[in-house]
């Protein structure tokens, strides 16, 4: 028999609209009927639950409103349609998103069995190689809201004030499952004691590394940072998961450019010999060059996209990405 906690849970849950969390806790119900020796029974339920599961599907999921309150000034809502296949991306770093979807995909059961599915996640690597499409594509991929958050409604320049909106944040994982991103995650997880840090930054990094240890909800908490190298070493232990973003390799910007273009040129080209243009670029810049070509032959009334056209916007990107580079050093 559940106990009462897992009864309100239950119940909470169902009047919440939570199914996941419905779904999770029911799991936990089976897995105690079966410790208690009543198989039968646990073997139903997981019968039951999974059926529940594939009749549900990700197109009845209810589609959230958008935030109210204080939340509308911290949390910008969307519901995605990226996808895994969507992206171009090294073998290792495929897989490493693909366990964390399989994992999510089978909380139940690693519950179960007194686990935790990985949830929160650190994203590191340079501008423009898949970060923020990575977490529209774990939203998509599990037909979750993708929550991301506002760093300009967040960080105020009032003491305490960021910390109790940062928890306003974590109470709302626990309220609504979902994918509550964090870009440009550096502007609160540098180092607490570099010197040109302020008071209310140390006292934001120290609320959100107790907070995200203690979070227990059943969202994903996905940070994202350009600069890893500032980050408090006491902030990547809180993380389940890191996942690091190149530059694209020759092949893979090959891939891309192919993607985009292949359907609007005359002719056969080598794009292996345009990647290699490309190099140095991200996937950004690179699908940036390929819509430039596009644009250029519909405004000149063009059927085609013609490979100079290609060549001159990637060496512009290239160039950009260069003086940026300078100005940066």
């Amino acid at each position: 028999m559940a106990n009462a906690e897992q009864l309100k849970a239950l119940l909470k849950s169902h009047l919440e609209g939570d199914d996941d969390r419905f779904f999770s806790v029911a799991m936990q119900v089976a897995a105690h009927e079966a410790k208690l020796g009543h198989g039968k029974l646990a073997k139903e339920m997981r019968t039951m639950i999974d059926e529940a599961k594939g009749r549900r599907g990700v197109s009845s999921l209810v589609p959230i409103g958008r935030p109210s309150g204080e939340l509308a000034n911290l949390l910008e809502a969307s519901y995605p349609k990226a996808r895994l296949g969507d992206m171009i991306l090294s073998d290792v770093l495929a897989q490493q998103i693909k366990r964390v979807i399989r994992e999510q995909r089978h909380a139940g059961r690693i519950v179960e069995y007194g686990l935790s599915p990985r949830r929160k996640l650190l994203l590191t690597g340079p501008p423009g190689t898949g970060k923020t499409l990575t977490a529209s594509v774990l939203a998509g991929e599990l037909g979750l809201p993708l929550f991301q958050v506002r760093l300009d409604g967040l960080i105020t320049k009032y003491m305490g004030e960021t910390a109790a909106k940062l928890r306003q944040i974590f109470d709302a994982t626990s309220r609504t499952r979902g994918i509550y991103f964090f870009d440009e995650f550096d502007a609160i997880g540098s180092q607490r004691g570099l010197t040109n840090d302020v008071g209310e930054i140390r006292r934001v990094l120290n609320s959100f590394l107790q907070m995200i240890e203690q979070d227990r909800s059943h969202s994903l908490v996905v940070a994202a940072t350009n600069h890893p190298g500032i980050f408090d070493h006491a902030l990547f232990r809180r993380f389940d998961y890191i996942l690091h973003y190149d530059l694209p390799d020759e092949s893979q910007i090959a891939k891309l450019l192919k993607t985009r273009l292949a359907g609007n040129v005359f002719k056969r080209i080598k794009w292996e010999n345009l990647a290699d243009l490309a190099m140095g670029l991200s996937y950004a810049e690179v699908t940036r060059a390929a819509n430039e070509a596009l644009k250029d032959a519909l405004i000149h009334d063009r059927d085609w996209v013609r490979i100079a056209d290609i060549k001159a916007m990637l060496t512009e990107r290239k160039s950009i990405a260069e003086r940026l580079d300078d100005k940066s050093e």
